[in-house]
């Protein structure tokens, strides 16, 4: 563990010291082609914070990755080494990890390496690499949420952070669960959360209610002992918990609760440890809206949520009902909503925007200050053609007052349809020093 007074730039004693951080200069995008029938390489985007453009784009070697979910390989809770250096970059249709250097030039990023899909199924024996976070003891852990042939399963690929070598599973033997998807670790507390998706021949090819009705798809969350890297307890949400995607624990080192969305139950969960054992109580839900030409009531899709660094304010998105919601969580057991907007979406709202919206709010990320919020609108390349055919993507910010409240920021826009090389697609936001999503405490 590094000292205060050698402790890199972006790493942070607190989640109190974070939020004092200064603000984001450029952000890291995740941006895919995946979809757009651009028969071109997806690629990582540097956008200025200021200027709310594209200044750079590194290509990756292959077409066809689908680029998803990414992370560091050093933050604040794995102060091994000096600064954050790579991102760690999986493809999460072609399972292979690209490692992504951003110390030579943080502004335009290099590929360092790619862990090929070959070696990654014969060291782990799983696929659809997906959350990316750096571990305490010199490890990056990622989630993988298929088997081999594609087939729903629960495994954690371990990397070494300085050598980037895949060594193999990090679990350490044990009953596994059928399914994966996103996971956050509470080093205090010696726990691991993951939450689960589903088989990925199922969603892979768009979203078929039949799979849901075969048991493709996961409502269960799963509480591991970090150190013996062994699961411990389930908890299952039952059908109202459908799809349990993010998983946000409270920043605080010392809590044992924190939230979990269910994707398409559009319910939102907070977790708690009450007498040594895990429980999920619901605290929001969005009711399913009746909508013309649709087979069934049309659920949020609460796909995305986020918690400011100081456990006060829970942001989440609902994909297809095309609003973005904050609530005040200073009582996380009675959230109050404080904030919506209206950002797209399928039911027709005027757009909060001030410009017309195609496809509804998605990925979010928060700067470590809590005033900027970044959204964008891609899920999932089949699902994205399936819900928003023609799906024009954007990557906008939200400015968020410390009292409470969102206001669009109208001078912050970036247009991933209109492109020279054609549309892209915009997922998930990293920002340059850590965010909200990043960074867990000791």
């Amino acid at each position: 563990m590094h000292t205060e007074n050698e402790r890199p730039a972006s790493f942070h004693g607190s989640p109190q010291e974070a939020m004092q951080a200064p603000a984001e200069e450029f952000l890291y995008l995740a941006c895919l082609h995946e979809g757009t029938g651009v028969e071109a390489p997806d690629f990582l985007a540097v956008v200025d914070a200021e200027q709310g453009r594209i200044v750079h784009e590194t290509p990756m070697p292959n077409v066809g990755d689908e680029l998803h979910h990414f992370g560091w390989n050093r933050c604040s809770s794995a102060c091994h080494g000096p600064d954050r250096s790579h991102l760690i970059v999986p493809g999460f249709r072609s399972s292979r990890i690209h490692i992504v250097n951003v110390a030579d030039d943080p502004r335009a990023p290099r590929i360092e390496k790619v862990i090929e899909a070959e070696e990654v199924v014969r060291k782990t024996g799983c696929t659809r690499p997906h959350t990316t976070h750096c571990m305490p003891g010199g490890n990056v852990v990622v989630s993988m949420l298929g088997d081999a042939e594609g087939n729903g399963a629960c495994g954690f690929a371990l990397l070494d952070a300085e050598s980037f070598e895949l060594k193999g599973r990090w679990e350490d033997g044990g009953e596994t669960p059928s399914f994966n998807y996103d996971f956050w670790y509470q080093p205090r507390k010696n726990v691991l959360l993951s939450s689960e998706f589903g088989e990925p021949n199922a969603y892979e090819p768009g979203f078929d209610l039949a799979d849901l009705e075969a048991g493709r798809y996961g409502h269960r969350l799963h509480f591991w002992n970090l150190a013996e890297r062994k699961l411990q307890q389930t908890v299952d949400l039952g059908e109202s918990g459908l799809l349990p995607f993010e998983v946000r624990w409270l920043h605080d080192p010392d809590a044992e609760q924190g939230f979990v969305g269910a994707a398409l139950s559009s319910t939102m969960w907070r977790f708690s440890r009450d007498n040594g054992n895990w429980a999920a109580n619901q605290v929001i839900a969005v009711d399913p809206v009746e909508l013309d030409g649709w087979p069934f009531p049309v659920p949020g899709v609460m796909s995305d949520l986020v918690l400011s660094m100081d456990d006060r304010f829970l942001y989440f998105s609902n994909w297809l009902h095309g609003d973005l919601r904050q609530y005040d969580v200073s009582d996380p057991a009675n959230p109050r909503l404080t904030g919506r907007l209206w950002l797209g979406g399928v039911l027709g709202k005027p757009s909060d925007a001030g410009r017309e919206l195609n496809g509804g709010p998605q990925m979010l990320q928060l700067s470590l200050d809590g005033r900027r919020l970044y959204v964008s609108n891609s899920l999932l390349s089949t699902w994205d053609n399936q819900f928003y055919p023609g799906l024009r993507s954007w990557l906008m910010r939200i400015n968020c007052p410390p009292e409470g409240g969102m206001q669009v920021d109208g001078d912050f826009f970036v247009d991933l349809h209109d492109r020279p090389g054609g549309p892209a697609r915009a997922h998930e936001v990293r920002l340059q020093g850590g965010d909200c999503t990043t960074e867990i405490f000791q």
